[in-house]
């Protein structure tokens, strides 16, 4: 049976690819958007693991907007207007699925910054979006390209990741966030702020959420992967309640709801004493491991290398001079060090700048600073 055409044209996640082969022992693996295990709050979580054996009732068929006390604990935290709405996903990555799916028809335009999140461009790409991208800055989207795609191609929706984006680290500043969301609204663009990486900020104040500045024409996609465990699959969406019912619509039809019972367990987590204190601890680690690895680039690779520090998020991101960026990956991970190459981060693979992203929360300082060895050793040997 012929697979559909969308499917055809969707390429296989070449990060995957890597993360398999960077299985190896002797492969120190900069690759993925890992969390250190260590961090994954198992001694909070087991008071409500014990509980859950006397809730018969989370093993029940549940509502597809999820869990209510674990709604109404989220709204609360997110201090939610009253006209808007929130859904449990399975993953914040369901998410964004049920979002193209509710709203984009093939050929209607998406915009996103170039590089930009893999998973979000296979998602479009499942719907047959026409994907438009605008460069990125230090601050965040370039403005006046942004300004001109909306005002050229009318698209539906701006997707983007203000905090410590995926894959180069940047995040945005006040002024870009208040003129995105101006824009968003003169021009009747839907915002799509993706944001998993922002609790994870170990320097600096936070800023408000873009969408605190468009709360009507914006949908939050948040996720408890890297500050609980990617593998309770929670993720949330908030919005309008108008922009939201069509997404539980979907997700009826797609897997009914997600796991009660992983829903029950984040709520435990989420009301423990200790669960603070043990988000400043991830991000105690997370800002040790960046340091080393940054400090090492600094000192170990080329001048012509450009290394962009972050104030949270997990990833660095390197530019490179202009070479075969996949060649590259390939003989680091000969080298013993496994990293992503830029291409995989634009829609448009030949319009990408030479660079690579490296993962600092999944190795530890030991790791970090011989995998830095092996990536100068071939970089130089290399360009």
């Amino acid at each position: 049976m012929e697979i559909a055409q969308s499917l055809q044209q969707v390429k296989s996640s070449y990060i995957r690819e890597i993360l398999a082969a960077a299985c190896d022992k002797n492969v120190i693996s900069l690759a993925g958007g890992l969390p250190d295990e260590s961090t994954f709050p198992i001694e909070l979580m087991k008071p409500m693991l014990n509980s859950l054996a006397t809730m018969p009732e989370v093993f029940q068929y549940g509502s597809t907007a999820g869990y209510q006390p674990l709604l109404d604990h989220l709204r609360s935290v997110y201090e939610l207007k009253d006209s808007h709405q929130i859904m449990i996903t399975t993953g914040s990555q369901q998410g964004l699925d049920l979002i193209a799916r509710a709203y984009i028809n093939p050929g209607e335009s998406v915009v996103m910054e170039a590089p930009s999140y893999l998973g979000a461009m296979q998602v479009f790409g499942l719907v047959q979006a026409n994907l438009l991208t605008v460069s990125q800055t230090e601050f965040g989207p370039n403005l006046a390209e942004l300004e001109q795609c909306f005002a050229q191609h009318k698209p539906k929706m701006f997707y983007a990741v203000p905090d410590f984006h995926n894959p180069t680290g940047v995040c945005w500043t006040l002024e870009t966030r208040q003129k995105v969301a101006e824009l968003c609204l003169q021009y009747q663009v839907t915002f799509i702020e993706d944001a998993p990486y922002r609790e994870l900020r170990f320097e600096g104040e936070a800023l408000p959420m873009v969408s605190t500045f468009c709360p009507d024409q914006s949908i939050v996609l948040r996720s408890f992967s890297k500050i609980a465990s990617p593998g309770l699959r929670i993720g949330v969406v908030t919005g309008k309640q108008s922009l939201i019912e069509p997404l539980i619509k979907i997700k009826q039809g797609a897997d009914l709801h997600s796991s009660v019972p992983m829903q029950a367990l984040l709520l435990g987590l989420l009301q423990h004493d200790g669960f603070e204190a043990h988000i400043d601890s991830i991000r105690s680690l997370y800002k040790n491991r960046y340091e080393t690895l940054y400090r090492e680039l600094k000192c170990q690779l080329p001048s012509h290398c450009r290394i962009q520090s972050v104030d949270g998020g997990m990833f660095i991101w390197v530019t490179l001079p202009e070479c075969d960026t996949f060649e590259l990956a390939k003989q680091l991970l000969a080298n013993g060090v496994a990293v992503v190459p830029s291409p995989v981060f634009y829609p448009e693979q030949d319009q990408s700048t030479a660079a690579l992203r490296l993962n600092f929360t999944n190795a530890n300082p030991e790791e970090l600073t011989e995998a830095v060895k092996r990536l100068a050793q071939g970089l130089t040997a290399f360009i």
